[in-house]
């Protein structure tokens, strides 16, 4: 991919941080909604939690997921930092797009079935499973942002191959060595 020029790379990151911080502060909410849940003892509050927890996970995680993992790829592949260049880039890629699964295959089955049961005026069999989730995102997410900030590991060994090949003399045809007239 060609490298983005500054006023679109400038525009994806704005975006990317955007969602990123959208989607921790959802992860938030939902964690706050999920232990309302676990220590309340009002029927009304332990449902307004769960109806909540759905109408994120329903509407608004998904995107927001999907906008930070595309926004990250574009940045990764259009930008010096590469997709599988550096160690963080890679791990925070593989992180989002785990994150981004288990926010489709578990937490929202898991909060749509809570909600379901806790309408349906039965009480919910393990409302603290619905902790793990967020508690996992949210740290999973700090973990991203910690890294994103520091930039450790150096460069994979993709990336230091790449880095050689560029820094090595280019190697000039015969054509190349004659003399004009």
């Amino acid at each position: 991919m060609k490298p983005l020029k500054r006023p679109v790379r400038q525009v994806t990151l704005v975006v990317h941080v955007a969602a990123s911080a959208g989607w921790l502060g959802l992860t938030l909410g939902l964690l706050a909604l999920a232990l309302t849940a676990c220590t309340t003892e009002s029927a009304a509050m332990i449902e307004a939690s769960y109806r909540s927890m759905k109408v994120f996970t329903d509407w608004l995680v998904l995107p927001v997921a999907l906008l930070t993992l595309t926004s990250s790829l574009v940045l990764s592949l259009g930008t010096k930092w590469g997709l599988a260049r550096h160690r963080w880039v890679f791990i925070k890629f593989w992180l989002t797009l785990a994150t981004t699964t288990a926010s489709v295959v578990m937490l929202r089955p898991d909060v749509s079935r809570a909600a379901d049961t806790v309408a349906a005026g039965a009480a919910v069999a393990e409302p603290r499973d619905l902790l793990m989730g967020p508690a996992v995102s949210l740290t999973a997410y700090v973990f991203m942002t910690v890294i994103s900030v520091l930039k450790p590991w150096g460069l994979t060994r993709r990336g230091r191959r790449m880095r050689v090949s560029a820094s090595s003399p280019k190697v000039l045809d015969e054509r190349s060595l004659r003399q004009s007239a």
